[in-house]
């Protein structure tokens, strides 16, 4: 039997501080949601002033984020390439740029995903947060 890693409470609290520090130093007001490696929210921030979709929009991304382990931003370039196919894909509904993996020794943790500002600024704020831990 294998043993892993997973993101403690801790864990998950200096993430969500570490992200929204980004995007309070820029003046970004974001959606910040945190899945664990299975997609499932555990924590969700809406900054003051970030647009009422962006709650739903940023754990969107977190969780396609940490289904595929790899960064929201593949998709979307896909997308945007002209393989619009990809957006029939089930389950998946955020591939959008903003999803960044939660990598530890090559296993997928969660994921951060963020709304709310431009698409790299997003992804900005996402990788400060995993950044913290």
């Amino acid at each position: 039997m294998k043993t892993g890693s997973y993101l403690e409470r801790s864990d998950v609290l200096r993430m969500a501080a570490a992200a929204e520090a980004e995007a309070a130093s820029n003046g970004w007001a974001v959606t910040i949601a945190i899945v664990d490696g299975g997609g499932h929210l555990l924590a969700l921030n809406r900054l003051e002033g970030a647009a009422p979709a962006t709650a739903h929009i940023a754990p969107a991304k977190a969780n396609t984020a940490a289904l595929v382990r790899r960064e929201t931003k593949a998709f979307e370039e896909q997308i945007n390439g002209g393989r619009t196919a990809f957006l029939s894909v089930p389950t998946l509904q955020g591939v959008l740029e903003g999803g960044v993996p939660i990598m530890n020794d090559g296993h997928c943790l969660g994921a951060i995903g963020v709304s709310g500002v431009l698409p790299g600024q997003d992804a900005q704020i996402a990788r400060a947060g995993v950044a913290a831990l």
